[in-house]
């Protein structure tokens, strides 16, 4: 994520944009180009109009030297399924193009969004079932390596639920201010300091006026507060790894990760 020196990620009129350098962009294709799949929120899509593609040949080639294919499969999260077929990502040529819904998408909906060429995967009744999702993301489409960039409320349930390993950040050089601006984690947050994520300061770089700082989690930090969690769904298992048996997405070599507990390692 990148975001301002006051912790913003938009200003307070809520409009994403891109604000970093170059430098920004190419680490983000670099991020990019380690993952098997690059998700995000319906949000952040429309207003970016992103296409969630490797970047294009340089980062291709890779992607197919770390053992993966040449584009990620590209994942978004809407519970209502309210995406517009006429969207960018539905034109630009890319990985698989995965949508998590609920069971809310209209049957309208939903065929318009398959013709478009998106494959839907619905979990939970009104709020997305996030732990099946990522269940059916590693057994349908081998994703072990997942990149998510944002939005807050989508990161905000990533950090709450345990399951980010990385978190990648960018500090730009403004400031944007605004009760209404959103940070990289929204939602209801945390409720105490104890209860909060915690995560331990790994890199430090400086790039012209711009610093890019690399966390990982802590030792203590636990994946779940419990080996299963709870859901609209009822008791559903921690996703499990699973090796991709498509020839087009081949499965990573083995990560030297200190942790391999989760099934889908996330990085933000």
């Amino acid at each position: 994520m990148a975001m301002s020196a006051d912790g913003k990620i938009a200003t307070a009129n809520r409009q994403l944009c891109s604000f970093g350098s170059s430098a920004d962009s190419a680490f983000l294709y670099e991020l990019r180009s380690r993952a098997d799949a690059i998700m995000t929120g319906a949000a952040t899509l429309r207003a970016q109009d992103a296409d969630l593609t490797s970047g294009g040949a340089v980062y291709q080639r890779r992607r197919q030297r770390r053992g993966l294919a040449a584009e990620p499969v590209r994942v978004v999260v809407s519970s209502r399924g309210k995406l517009n077929p006429h969207l960018r990502i539905f034109r630009e040529k890319g990985g698989p193009l995965v949508l998590l819904t609920t069971k809310q998408v209209r049957p309208q909906d939903q065929a318009a969004l398959e013709r478009a060429g998106a494959s839907l995967g619905k979990f939970g009744t009104r709020s997305l079932d996030l732990a099946a999702a990522l269940q059916w993301l590693a057994r349908r489409w081998g994703v072990r390596h997942l990149h998510c960039e944002g939005g807050g409320e989508l990161n905000q349930s990533l950090f709450e639920s345990g399951w980010v390993d990385e978190l990648y950040l960018t500090v730009c050089p403004r400031i944007f201010g605004g009760r209404q601006a959103p940070g990289i984690a929204e939602g209801e947050g945390f409720p105490s300091l104890s209860a909060a994520f915690r995560m331990e300061l790994r890199t430090v770089r400086k790039i012209g006026d711009e610093i890019f700082l690399r966390f990982t989690r802590t030792s203590s930090q636990s994946y779940t507060r419990s080996s299963t969690a709870k859901s609209e769904t009822g008791t559903v298992q921690k996703p499990k790894v699973v090796s991709s048996r498509r020839k087009r997405y081949p499965s990573r070599p083995k990560s030297r990760a200190r942790n391999t507990d989760p099934s889908v390692s996330v990085t933000s």
